[in-house]
C-alpha cells in the first residue's frame, strides 16, 4: 500500500486524464496554444465567435468574386442564378453566397426571384449615360480644384495606380481593370478629404462597370484608351497644367457614355 501511494505521488499530475483524453496525433492549433499559454481563456469566459468572423471573410471573398464575374460577363445579365449553384461553383455553402447576391442585390446588379435566385439585371445605354453624367457632375468640379490647390508630388505618388490600369487593360484583365481603374480614382477623390463623396462617387462607378444587356464586352481598346487618360491625366496635374486637365477630365467621361 505504501509502495502504491509513492507511485501515485510521484507520477506527474494529470498526467492518466492527459493520455486518456489527448491522443499524441492530435495537434493543437497554433491560436488556441497561444492563448493557452498567455492565459487569455478561462472556463468563465465564452471562445471568441471564430465561426461568425471566418464566415463574414467567406462572404466578402464571395462577393469579390461575383462582382469579378459581373464585369466579366460570366454572369450574363437577364439571367438567374441560385445560391447553391453559384455555392457549388465556389466551393461553399448557399449561405455566403445569398449573402453576397443580397448585396448586390442593394447595389441593383442582380434582381430577387423568390423561390428560384437572383437573375441579373438588364441595363441599357440609357442608364449607363445616366451614371456617366452624374459621375461627371461630382468628379470634375473636385478634380478642376484639385488641379489648383494639390501640389505636384502629391499627384506622383498616385502614379503606380495608373500604371496599374494600363498594366491590367494590356493584358485584357477587365475584371482587374475594374479595381484598378476604381483605384486610381478614388485615390484622386481622396486628397478632397470628403470621405463621403469619395463613398457615393466610388458606388457610382462600380455601378457603371457592369455590362450592358445583349451588348459585347467592352472592347480591348477601349481600355487601353480609358487606362491611357489616366496617365496623360496624371502627366497635366504634375505639369498643372489646367487646360488640359479640364480637357481630359471631361472627355474622360464624355467617353463613358458612348
Amino acid at each position: 500500500m505504501e509502495q502504491g501511494r509513492a507511485r501515485e505521488q510521484a507520477r506527474p499530475p494529470h498526467a492518466s486524464v492527459a493520455s486518456a483524453t489527448t491522443p499524441a496525433s492530435v495537434r493543437v492549433p497554433e491560436q488556441a496554444r497561444g492563448e493557452q499559454v498567455r492565459g487569455e481563456h478561462t472556463h468563465s469566459e465564452p471562445p471568441a465567435p471564430r465561426p461568425a468572423v471566418q464566415r463574414h471573410s467567406v462572404r466578402g471573398q464571395i462577393l469579390d468574386a461575383l462582382r469579378a464575374a459581373l464585369v466579366d460577363g460570366q454572369l450574363v445579365p437577364g439571367q438567374v442564378y441560385s445560391a447553391p449553384a453559384l455555392g457549388a461553383r465556389f466551393g461553399v455553402s448557399a449561405t455566403p453566397v445569398r449573402e453576397a447576391m443580397q448585396q448586390l442585390a442593394i447595389e441593383g446588379a442582380v434582381e430577387v426571384v423568390p423561390n428560384r435566385g437572383f437573375r441579373v439585371s438588364q441595363r441599357g445605354p440609357r442608364e449607363l449615360a445616366e451614371l456617366a453624367e452624374v459621375r461627371a457632375l461630382i468628379e470634375v468640379p473636385v478634380m478642376l480644384r484639385l488641379a489648383r490647390t494639390v501640389p505636384p508630388a502629391r499627384w506622383c505618388a498616385l502614379r503606380p495606380l495608373a500604371e496599374a490600369t494600363v498594366a491590367a487593360a494590356a493584358v485584357g484583365d477587365r475584371a482587374s481593370y475594374a479595381e484598378s481603374d476604381r483605384a486610381f480614382h478614388r485615390a484622386v477623390l481622396a486628397l478632397c478629404g470628403n470621405e463621403q463623396l469619395v463613398m457615393v462617387a466610388d458606388d457610382l462607378h462600380r455601378r457603371s462597370q457592369w455590362p450592358l444587356g445583349n451588348t459585347p464586352a467592352t472592347r480591348h481598346a477601349d481600355l487601353l484608351a480609358d487606362a491611357a487618360e489616366h496617365t496623360a491625366l496624371l502627366d497635366a496635374l504634375v505639369a498643372q497644367d489646367l487646360t488640359v486637365v479640364q480637357s481630359l477630365v471631361r472627355e474622360h467621361f464624355t467617353g463613358a457614355e458612348s
